[in-house]
């Protein structure tokens, strides 16, 4: 891949002085530096072992730099118009495509690494969603999808079906909701959080409603748009009354007192009685696995006009530079994606789903190695310790049918507009709150979503 690498050279010292006198004050040939968003000091500690593992395989320093994800994209642009990029950046999904357009990620090297770690041991949803001009902006690292947690027990006592449709979260709610002993569900309802945000995003992708198509907005259908509104009346309606978001869905389910909730992974832990600040409150034990064992969960989840159900699915990946140093870049990852996966992943497992299954010779060994690392703050212990087989299964799988709003049209950059400037929030809420009807609330929302640029 030499070649390649020439062509970066040619490509960053093209008519450039500047380019000139980078390269000749730059680090050792071999040496390259890795941005990660992964500061907090015992995560960057272990990115930093990982780093050392490599130098000594290898002989290659690594110089792992932590940068706030706050200032990623703005840090990011000045490097690259400085030609002074590292030359592996660890990056949300947000920033994939844009990047890659922008010429900012060597999307061919990127491309090389999945072919040569073998694309059919990648999950298919962070591939997809990394799509780009027939191969990939950069390699899947990790990722997590939103979960429906629910109480096993109770769905089995009544003779519920799991609550992976409309269908079944509402026949659910009929059966259990008994306030205030037990709500139905606990539903976000404040309208200025984030939270409502990603679980309404979710709701609205299970039944195959999207605000975006390949030219932008995308004017929301009447019927499958009135289903999801009634939807998510009739889960708010079975929930407490005020402003609720991600705290009081985890109290109230915590202390037995809510049958279904929609969360992230990092409720696994806390479920089972490993963190001492979000303790399980269902009996006098807050070390308790108790909850854990009578819980399950749901990834991926379907509405009326979409039969086949997505999962909302959040994604890093290790992107190569355009101003890398390409073969020791595509060997530094492909080193952390196998002989050094698991430790890449132990920085948090219960938030990092491993998006590499295994190799082909062994197509389960990352997902097996992976449910034995331990998870939790005051406590530790493997998830399969905590969970059955079934369900790190499907914590597993939703990976394989994540989405988001506008990855495959080109347009996450929009969707991302739409989703914080919370229209959706705010006139489902007014569903909610009987203030407008169907009609009157795709009206608005096709007014205001139509209006973002």
């Amino acid at each position: 891949m030499t070649h390649r690498l020439n062509s970066r050279f040619g490509k960053s010292l093209l008519g450039s002085a500047l380019g000139m006198a980078l390269l000749a004050g730059s680090a050792n040939a071999g040496d390259i530096r890795f941005w990660t968003t992964e500061d907090q000091p015992d995560r960057l500690a272990k990115q930093q072992d990982m780093a050392r593992q490599f130098q000594e395989a290898t002989g290659n320093k690594v110089e792992v730099i932590p940068v706030s994800e706050k200032d990623y994209g703005t840090r990011t642009t000045a490097a690259f118009a400085a030609g002074d990029l590292p030359d592996v950046i660890y990056h949300p999904l947000q920033y994939a495509l844009p990047w890659a357009e922008a010429g900012i990620l060597d999307t061919e090297a990127a491309t090389e690494v999945v072919e040569e770690l073998g694309a059919d041991t990648f999950q298919a949803g962070p591939i997809s969603l990394a799509a780009f001009d027939g191969g990939v902006t950069s390699v899947p690292v990790d990722g997590w999808t939103q979960m429906i947690v629910y109480r096993a027990d109770l769905f089995a006592e009544k003779g519920l079906e799991p609550p992976n449709s409309y269908a079944n979260v509402e026949a659910a709610i009929k059966a259990l909701h008994n306030p205030p002993e037990l709500y139905g569900f606990v539903a976000p309802t404040k309208v200025d959080e984030n939270f409502m945000s990603q679980v309404l995003e979710h709701v609205l992708l299970a039944n195959g409603v999207s605000p975006v198509g390949a030219d932008g907005f995308k004017a929301l259908e009447a019927g499958p748009t009135t289903e999801s509104l009634d939807f998510f009346k009739a889960i708010g309606k079975a929930s407490p009354p005020g402003e609720l978001y991600w705290k009081q869905s985890r109290e109230l389910y915590f202390a037995g007192k809510a049958a279904m909730i929609i969360w992230s992974p990092f409720i696994l832990d806390e479920l089972a009685g490993l963190r001492d600040s979000a303790p399980p409150t269902i009996n006098d034990d807050p070390t308790s696995k108790d909850l854990a064992a009578k819980t399950g969960i749901v990834t991926n989840f379907a509405g009326p006009s979409n039969a086949d159900g997505a999962a909302w699915g959040d994604v890093r990946y290790f992107g190569i530079t355009n101003d890398a140093d390409t073969d020791t870049a595509q060997e530094f990852i492909k080193f952390a994606m196998d002989d050094g996966y698991m430790q890449t992943l132990s920085i948090a497992p219960e938030g990092k789903f491993p998006v590499r299954s295994g190799t082909a010779d062994d197509p389960e060994k990352f997902n097996k190695a992976w449910s034995m690392l331990p998870v939790g703050v005051d406590r530790k212990a493997p998830l399969s310790e905590l969970y059955e087989q079934s369900m790190i299964d499907e914590i597993v799988g939703g990976l394989k049918v994540a989405q988001r709003w506008g990855v495959a049209e080109g347009q996450l950059s929009l969707a991302s507009k739409m989703i914080n400037a919370q229209p959706i929030n705010r006139v489902f809420r007014q569903y909610l709150d009987g203030e407008v009807d169907a009609a009157a609330a795709i009206e608005a929302l096709n007014t205001e979503l139509g209006a973002i640029k």
